[in-house]
């Protein structure tokens, strides 16, 4: 199926309806328990992520990326401002974020997102958007920037757009964190509001020509930002400032992630890897320490 260009050109800059996020400490504790959180629950400084009664429980860095969740909603209906496509074939691209305020544990975040860009990559179509999120008192908290890649549909006649690649230091990592990721790991990570059956049906999974069903990109984002937080920043969430990835192959839950990392005068780079299969999962990978 092709869109027609003029569809996907009226689409491009388009904001989308402002989505209200409103979250519990109950809720903080379930996002960090759906990307790994705590790896040692006997561990305070990783305890505080997900026990709301420790004196420095706190939202984990990457959490911002699940404010505007709710976009999910239009996305399984598979339809995208006029762009219509089989939603089993959606996955995510890449996921940026910019931290500007500290995070809060409980409230409600106002999301107004747009499409940034839309690219014919040939095998498929990449949809960008970029996302403000504010608090209750107008506060800018974060920006979150994502790719959306719809397999199959490409070849509209677009531009291609640039292809954009970190390059990984050329010595061994200066650090790997392993984690095994739990085989229900995609059923509780969905408990955060992506409700894609693509990480819970596996007739589903089938459709979209994957084994079983697969964890969600941005818990395994999550896994790496934990990893970077952990080894170069001291579990400090106030030190984690921007964080980009690409999202290069798929994870299946149960998988081993191995985040591989390096530190640089410009960030963290880090790859991770599905230890398993040794294949990249997450590339492009760098993180901004303060």
């Amino acid at each position: 199926m092709t869109v027609p260009l003029d569809v996907v050109n009226a689409a491009i800059g388009k904001a989308l309806p402002s989505i209200q996020y409103t979250f519990t400490q109950r809720d903080t504790a379930i996002y960090a328990m759906g990307v790994g959180a705590p790896s040692d629950w006997l561990d305070p400084d990783e305890l505080k992520f997900v026990y709301e009664l420790h004196g420095g429980f706190c939202a984990l860095p990457t959490m911002p990326v699940i404010y505007s969740g709710k976009m999910i909603d239009d996305i399984i209906q598979g339809d995208i401002q006029g762009i219509k496509f089989n939603p089993m074939m959606l996955v995510h691209g890449e996921q940026s974020l910019d931290i500007k305020a500290p995070l809060p544990i409980e409230g409600t975040i106002t999301c107004i997102p747009k499409i940034r860009s839309i690219h014919d990559k040939g095998s498929g179509m990449l949809i960008a958007t970029e996302v403000s999120c504010t608090d209750e008192n107008g506060t800018l908290v974060a920006v979150t920037s994502g790719s959306m890649f719809i397999r199959g549909l490409g070849g509209f006649g677009g531009e291609r757009g640039s292809s954009e690649k970190i390059e990984m230091p050329d010595r061994a990592p200066d650090i790997v964190h392993e984690e095994l990721t739990l085989t229900k790991q995609a059923l509780l990570y969905r408990l955060n509001g992506d409700i894609n059956p693509l990480h819970a049906d596996p007739a589903m999974a089938k459709l979209g020509n994957f084994e079983t069903p697969i964890l969600h990109g941005l818990a395994t984002y999550g896994f790496a930002g934990r990893a970077v937080l952990k080894h170069f920043a001291g579990n400090d969430p106030s030190r984690f400032k921007q964080m980009t990835g690409r999202f290069t192959r798929e994870v299946y839950p149960g998988n081993t992630l191995a985040t591989e990392m390096w530190q640089e005068p410009d960030g963290v780079y880090f790859q991770t890897k599905a230890k398993e299969r040794d294949v990249v999962v997450i590339g492009n990978g760098r993180v901004i320490i303060g």
